[in-house]
C-alpha cells in the first residue's frame, strides 16, 4: 500500500478551504525543515551548485519566506524593522552561528508565528505589507506553497547527492 502525504488524509479533504491551504503549506514546511535531519554540520553547509544554495541555506531562506509573507505582508513592518535582508537571495547567506539546530528552530518558530498571524484572517482578506502591493491571503498561500514545493525539490536532490557520497 502506498504512503500518501498528510494532505491526502480524508480529514483534510473534507475540511474548509483555509484548513486545506494550511495542511498543504504545513506539509511542505515540515518536509523542508526535516531535510537537515541526520546530517553533519559540514553536510548541511555543503555547496553542490554554483549558487548559494545549500541545505542549511534553503531552510534559512524558508524562514525568510515565512517572515516576508506572513509577517511583513500582514503587519506592514519593513524588512529592516524585522531584521530581514532586503534581497531574497541574501537570505541564503550563512553566518558562523548558523547551525542545523538554530536554523531548524528559527524556521519552526517562524512557521508557528505565520500560523498565528493568519489564524483570524480569511482567504479573501487583503494583505497590504508586501512590496508588490495589496494581495489576498489566498494568493499568498499559493505563492508560498509553490516556493516551498520548489525548495523541497531542491532539497531532495541536494540531500540525495550528499548522503550518497
Amino acid at each position: 500500500m502506498p504512503s500518501y502525504p498528510p494532505s491526502f488524509d480524508d480529514h483534510v479533504v473534507t475540511q474548509p478551504l483555509p484548513a486545506q491551504f494550511e495542511a498543504f503549506v504545513d506539509e511542505h514546511r515540515r518536509a523542508l525543515n526535516r531535510c537537515l535531519d541526520g546530517l553533519t554540520e559540514e553536510q548541511a553547509r555543503r555547496s553542490l551548485v554554483a549558487s548559494r544554495t545549500t541545505l542549511l541555506g534553503l531552510v534559512k531562506h524558508a524562514t525568510f519566506v515565512e517572515r516576508v509573507w506572513f509577517d511583513e505582508a500582514v503587519t506592514c513592518r519593513s524588512r529592516a524593522e524585522l531584521g530581514l535582508p532586503e534581497r531574497s537571495e541574501d537570505s541564503f547567506v550563512l553566518d558562523d552561528e548558523d547551525t542545523i539546530a538554530t536554523v531548524q528552530l528559527a524556521h519552526r518558530e517562524a512557521c508557528e508565528a505565520s500560523r498565528r498571524a493568519t489564524s483570524a484572517l480569511g482567504l479573501d482578506d487583503i494583505l497590504h505589507g508586501n512590496r508588490r502591493g495589496p494581495l489576498p491571503l489566498r494568493w499568498v498561500y499559493l505563492h508560498v506553497l509553490r516556493e516551498l514545493a520548489q525548495h523541497c525539490g531542491h532539497a531532495d536532490i541536494l540531500r540525495e547527492q550528499i548522503v550518497a557520497e
